[in-house]
């Protein structure tokens, strides 16, 4: 009972905050760059290297707003620039890998995906660059992974029998995971884990054997339970990636 009610709880107050920011509305912001992808992929939701292959390097941090204590880490936002002369209507999409401290954009793009807002004709990309700040126009869009089910990277730091961290890769849809049970599978005794940093969830209370998630999302509009019913093996290894089937 304790934990349903604790994602109760968690759900009405993420619920009340999305529906506020609503970043599936069109927002109208300035956006520069970061001339190192690696200053992106070394950022705050703890990707790690791993972020630079995200979208082919499309990659950008984000304002808190967007980043929520972490839950915005892995969104996906189609970003245009509107200046007329050197950019495309269609614009690129990026995933959010970072938080952006600035208060002068709203978005911080890696310097792969500013250059892909421009038109394609040559030269456009690099007088865009010169730029530095453009004024654009962004909105939440589902993150594209094609057929790939959400996966769960067991993290380095996890030692049998006592703690586990994970991170969540490969999130589709308009949504972040706000909160997420844990039990063995076959068994009805749940446990939560605890947001810890970026992406990053941990417990230090793991049950045995192979381990079952209760993944709670939210898109700002509604929030509902995914149930993955076998995630991890009852041999989960520290660095490795699994399926959550789901």
């Amino acid at each position: 009972m304790g934990s349903f009610l604790y994602l109760v709880v968690v759900i009405f107050i993420i619920f009340s905050s999305s529906v506020n920011a609503c970043d599936r509305c069109l927002h109208r912001s300035k956006a520069s760059y970061f001339s190192s992808a690696s200053a992106l992929s070394s950022g705050a939701c703890a990707y790690g290297s791993m972020a630079t292959s995200f979208f082919a390097g499309h990659i950008a941090a984000a304002v808190p707003s967007i980043y929520k204590d972490g839950a915005g880490c892995g969104a996906c936002f189609q970003v245009r620039c509107k200046n007329p002369k050197l950019c495309s209507s269609k614009g690129t999409i990026v995933m959010v890998t970072d938080l952006n401290k600035s208060n002068q954009t709203d978005l911080v793009l890696s310097s792969r995906a500013f250059r892909a807002m421009a038109k394609p004709v040559a030269g456009a990309d690099r007088d865009l660059l010169k730029q530095g700040i453009v004024d654009i126009d962004y909105q939440r869009v589902p993150c594209d992974y094609g057929n790939k089910n959400m996966n769960v990277r067991v993290e380095e730091a996890s030692k049998k029998p006592n703690y586990l961290e994970i991170k969540l890769l490969h999130q589709g849809g308009q949504t972040e995971v706000v909160a997420i049970d844990i039990a063995q599978v076959g068994s009805s005794r749940w446990g939560y884990m605890s947001s810890s940093h970026g992406a990053v969830w941990t417990t230090d209370k793991v049950p045995t054997g192979a381990l079952q998630f209760r993944f709670i999302v939210t898109g700002g509009y509604d929030g509902k339970m995914i149930w993955a019913q076998s995630a991890l093996p009852a041999n989960w290894e520290a660095g490795k990636t699994y399926d959550a089937g789901v």
